[in-house]
């Protein structure tokens, strides 16, 4: 039986994990699980500890470990530290030896993707066998990509076979928001479930329905979204990344820079803050070509 169907006995940590309950995940109770779910368990918690800030405290833990899930999540932990070298030859060996190991094929897409090895992260992600968060993950990158017809064709034959799943919800809104016009209101509404219900609550669910909120146009309501996220979770880089982009539209000119500098102090090298550094220079560059010519 596969763990994280509907009868699986991690379905309830698994959901919790994707839903950014991270918390959630570390407090889940272990004790009880059959032998075959102990290592995907604690690679969970391992992920959620790494999600939570705590790099560094998940390397130490496994740091004798030698078994392939605990090498990827190394890997993955070195990367999230900023050790990208270590992290991507970590990931070369085990794509050698392990690709069908599924927390290989998951932990190491997401290094490859994050190093701008993109089809080497799809060769790797495309080695699953069902498993619902290697589809994720390709239709995440297709999106990167812009390839939206590759990532509706993702999701939809996942549809077929995995209606009642979280993480396909999840990722038929990733492509509904991109498609947009009444597949906004349905992503929203997916969203919105999470981020309100006591059970499923979470910063990462709040700022995705204020994303949503700001493809409909609704920019009072992305506000409150995201004043909440920042309540619970003042230094969460991707709630600040929206509250500039929120206060970019909304005109309000203090809060921007004010988001912009929390922002280049949590992560200064964010891909907003990236992609605005470039246009900047690109702005530069053109308004270079027009500047007035002094005799």
């Amino acid at each position: 039986m596969d763990p994280f169907s509907a009868e699986g006995e991690l379905l309830t940590v698994h959901n919790a994990f994707h839903q950014g309950q991270y918390q959630a995940v570390l407090d889940f109770d272990t004790s009880s699980l059959s032998e075959s779910n102990v290592i995907p368990a604690r690679v969970l918690k391992l992920r959620a500890q790494i999600a939570n800030g705590d790099a560094k405290g998940a390397l130490l833990s496994i740091r004798r470990e030698g078994a392939p899930d605990f090498a990827a999540v190394k890997a993955f932990a070195q990367y999230s530290l900023g050790d990208t070298s270590a992290a991507t030859n970590q990931v070369e060996q085990l794509v050698e030896s392990s690709s069908e190991n599924a927390t290989v094929q998951i932990l190491g897409g997401i290094v490859l993707q994050a190093d701008g090895r993109t089809e080497e992260a799809l060769s790797l992600l495309s080695k699953h066998q069902g498993n619902l968060e290697a589809i994720a993950l390709i239709t995440q990158i297709h999106l990167q990509q812009n390839r939206t017809d590759l990532a509706l064709r993702e999701v939809s034959a996942a549809r077929k076979w995995a209606q009642d799943s979280l993480l396909v919800n999840i990722a038929e809104s990733w492509v509904g928001m991109r498609v947009g016009g009444e597949s906004y209101q349905s992503a929203f509404y997916v969203f919105e479930e999470m981020a309100q219900t006591p059970s499923s609550t979470s910063t990462k669910s709040l700022v995705s329905q204020a994303i949503s909120e700001l493809h409909l146009g609704r920019l009072p309501e992305a506000e409150a979204a995201l004043n909440q996220a920042l309540q619970n979770a003042p230094k969460d880089v991707e709630a600040i990344a929206n509250a500039v982009v929120l206060a970019t539209l909304m005109g309000k000119t203090s809060e921007q820079q004010q988001h912009l500098e929390e922002l280049r102090n949590a992560r200064p090298d964010h891909a907003l803050l990236t992609d605005l550094e470039e246009k900047g220079s690109l702005f530069d560059q053109a308004a270079g070509r027009y500047a007035a010519k002094v005799a």
